[in-house]
């Protein structure tokens, strides 16, 4: 379960081996929500609503670096490091 970013206490995570389509699992404060890169979107789960809004807004920053990752991921790459939104 690599991790990909982590910023104000939320820990963004990719899985290999994981179910299509393409997602992320951020994880904050014993929560977790699966959000879908393209369209981006929440696919399964709960976080509060402002760790969601900051993930979403990553996202769209990061959306071509986390279709790579899942690319990667799928290839049994070592997903690169995504810079963590400021």
């Amino acid at each position: 379960m690599p991790e990909i970013s982590r910023f104000f206490g939320i820990l963004i995570r990719m899985y290999y081996d994981d179910h299509d389509p393409p997602h992320f699992h951020a994880i904050y404060g014993g929560a977790e929500v699966e959000i879908t890169i393209d369209p981006l979107g929440v696919l399964v789960g709960r976080i509060p609503p402002r760790a969601q809004s900051m993930v979403i807004e990553w996202a769209g920053l990061h959306q071509r670096e986390l279709l790579e990752n899942w690319k990667r991921i799928r290839a049994d790459q070592t997903p690169r490091k995504v810079e963590p939104l400021q």
